[in-house]
């Protein structure tokens, strides 16, 4: 089972503020219940795989926890946590559909750039990964970003501009 889908379970509150503008919030509580140091996602995946059952139920306690203060930031159900993410997602893809920006083709090209660089260092043997482990972490990340780069260009954001375009060039249905 995905790690996600059991913090959704556990921990429904914090599994579903994960993946939106809330999320590091949400990383903070699920690691410090489960006794991580690190206030990653990385760190929390790593720590449900081998959780304990009191680190479950530290979980699930924090997630109550959390539960009242999104409650208190005026959240009243998991829906609206969800809609929050929805509509974040919705907001970046309009703003580049609307307005063109640069930054998103600046970052993908870096992301690209160091991707291949270091595949092309390690296969030369000029990077050795058996030295270090913050090497493999990069490329890890690099690899995830490079995933998330190519979704954005040729995924649905590039799917939902291209219609929002034709849709604006059509004619009124008669």
């Amino acid at each position: 089972m995905d790690w996600q889908a059991i913090i959704k379970t556990v921990a429904p509150w914090i599994g579903t503020a994960i993946g939106g503008p809330l999320g590091g919030m949400a990383v903070e509580a699920a690691a410090n219940a489960l006794g991580v140091s690190e206030k990653t996602t990385d760190a929390v995946k790593q720590a449900i795989s081998g959780a304990t059952p009191e680190q479950m139920l530290a979980l699930k306690q924090a997630d109550n926890d959390y539960a009242l203060q999104m409650q208190a930031l005026g959240f009243k159900q998991i829906a609206d946590l969800e809609a929050l993410a929805s509509s974040d997602r919705k907001d970046a893809r309009a703003m580049q559909t609307s307005q063109r920006s640069r930054v998103p083709a600046i970052l993908s090209v870096i992301v690209t750039v160091g991707y291949f660089g270091i595949l092309i260092g390690m296969m030369l043997g000029l990077l050795k990964v058996a030295d270090t482990q913050s090497l493999m972490i990069m490329l890890g990340s690099l690899s995830t970003g490079w995933g998330v780069v190519m979704s954005f260009w040729f995924g649905t954001t590039s799917d939902s501009g291209r219609k929002t375009e034709l849709l604006a060039k059509s004619g009124p249905v008669k």
